[in-house]
């Protein structure tokens, strides 16, 4: 069998072909993961919605006001009915300020009397065992209660009232950041508050 001669033509077709192959192979498997990648986000969004509604209460529908801001983000705030009626908030925030630029994204329960009934850490890339810990019971209950009206959102660093968790602070101060702006479009939207 004879060799072919390397002509940049021939360079150049299997380059292509090279090229199309891989460039088929990447768009198929996104497809293929595509729609359970959402519904994993969906889930974890739900579970989330739900830990941080107090236990006492119980809801059978939301109501979704969504609110844009920079870069295509959303901030989410959904109002949590039950028998028609509003039981409590749950807003769906974000801060960019974290360590890593990807964003810090919680979920924040409030009381219809605009006290915080919890928080959950939806998603993050924050450094492993220090940042990663925003989720643990120790940081995030400590907010759990309080009212932002007269509780400072703010790290202890920086003049405030929550512990900060130790070499994470820039986390910390993201993670207050987020419940800020969640607050700020409760505020808004929300009603009583």
């Amino acid at each position: 069998m004879a060799k072919k001669e390397s002509t940049f033509l021939n360079m150049v077709i299997t380059l292509f072909v090279v090229t199309m192959c891989a460039a088929l192979a990447l768009g198929g498997i996104y497809i293929a993961t595509k729609e359970p990648i959402a519904l994993a986000q969906k889930a974890k969004t739900e579970a989330a919605l739900k830990a941080v509604v107090a236990s006492d209460v119980t809801f059978d529908a939301t109501e979704q006001v969504k609110h844009g801001v920079a870069d295509g983000d959303t901030i989410r705030l959904n109002k949590l009915l039950s028998n028609g009626e509003l039981v409590a908030y749950a807003v769906e925030t974000f801060s960019r300020n974290g360590y890593d630029p990807t964003p810090i994204k919680i979920m924040v329960g409030f009381s219809l009397d605009g006290k915080i009934t919890g928080t959950s850490l939806i998603s993050h890339k924050e450094t492993p065992g220090l940042g990663t810990k925003l989720g643990e019971p120790k940081f995030a209950d400590q907010f759990i209660g309080k009212d932002p009206k007269t509780f400072s959102l703010v790290v202890k660093k920086d003049g405030g009232e929550v512990d900060a968790i130790t070499a994470a602070t820039i986390s910390s101060r993201a993670f207050c950041e987020a419940i800020e702006s969640a607050l700020e479009l409760l505020n808004k939207e929300g009603g009583n508050n």
